[in-house]
This record gives structure tokens, C-alpha cells and sequence, in this order.
């Protein structure tokens, strides 16, 4: 089983996610953090495969603590996906400077998203 961390501030946002990648054929863990202080806490004591990070939140933004979860070696080798509605390809371009290792937009295509999330964990 794949453990995925969420760290989104929406509740609605953190829901949607968790229900398609629990729907999904794939089998997904998914831990849910509600700001990015919080997420990386989760990070360091849950140990997840994959974590996809809104960039967009209050107190601390996804990139920065993108830029957090990188220093830590206990962390070195698992994606950090930007989950994000920040659109714009500049948006993208400072979420894979930061160090996310890939950029997903929003509103999620929820059929794609259970293959887009695997593809991270393949490549």
C-alpha cells in the first residue's frame, strides 16, 4: 500500500482527494494535513511515499516547506507533487525550483488523477 500525504488547508479539497484515491484500483493510504506546519510533522513521523502539497496556504506557503521537506534526509528520494490552482507556468516553474518533483493543476481530473499520482511513483 502507497502512502500518500495530503497537506491541503481546504477540507473540501482534502476530502475530494482522499475519496478518488481511495475509489481508485490502486491502493492508496492518505494522510491529511491542514496546514504545511502539521504536514511536516506527518512527513517526519508517518513516513509517506508520495506527498502532494498545496502552495496556496496560510502561515506557511508549499513552497516553502517544499523547500523544508528537502533539507531533511529522512525524507531524501519521496516526491513532493504541487497540488495547486496556481495555473500559471510560471507557477510551475517556481513550485519545481522550490524542489517539487512534479505539478498538478486544480480542479483535479478525477479519473486522471489516481494515474498521474502512480506516474511519480514509476518514474
Amino acid at each position: 500500500m502507497r502512502r500518500v500525504l495530503y497537506i491541503e488547508d481546504n477540507p473540501d479539497n482534502r476530502m475530494l482527494v482522499r475519496r478518488v484515491l481511495m475509489a481508485s484500483d490502486y491502493e492508496f493510504e492518505v494522510l491529511e494535513a491542514e496546514n504545511a506546519i502539521i504536514g511536516i510533522e506527518l512527513a517526519l513521523t508517518k513516513a509517506p511515499d508520495l506527498i502532494l502539497m498545496d502552495i496556496s496556504m496560510p502561515e506557511m506557503d508549499g513552497l516553502s516547506a517544499t523547500r523544508k521537506l528537502k533539507t531533511m534526509p529522512q525524507l531524501n528520494g519521496v516526491p513532493i507533487v504541487a497540488l495547486t490552482a496556481n495555473a500559471m507556468e510560471k507557477d510551475e516553474d517556481q513550485a519545481v525550483a522550490a524542489g517539487c518533483d512534479g505539478f498538478i493543476r486544480k480542479p483535479i481530473d478525477i479519473d486522471r488523477l489516481p494515474n498521474d499520482i502512480m506516474s511519480y511513483f514509476r518514474s
